[in-house]
């Protein structure tokens, strides 16, 4: 099971893709990883992700793994 685990967010840049104007994923880049949020939900749960774990998404997302 996930172990839960306080994020200071207070400094957090948080970004999205030029191209959207409605609802999307946000990123922000935090000491030690990448925080990802839902835009629509900015208060809501914020998933964290390791550098090594950012770098194996982007390279599946750059592979084509995630096509469907």
């Amino acid at each position: 099971m996930a172990k839960k685990f306080e994020l200071d967010l207070s400094d957090a840049v948080w970004r999205r893709s030029g191209t959207s104007e409605e609802a999307a994923v946000e990123v922000a880049l935090l000491e030690g990883g990448v925080a990802v949020r839902d835009s629509r939900r900015p208060d809501g749960d914020v998933l964290f992700f390791t550098p090594a774990e950012w770098d194996a998404f982007v390279g599946g997302a750059k592979d084509g793994e995630f096509d469907l």
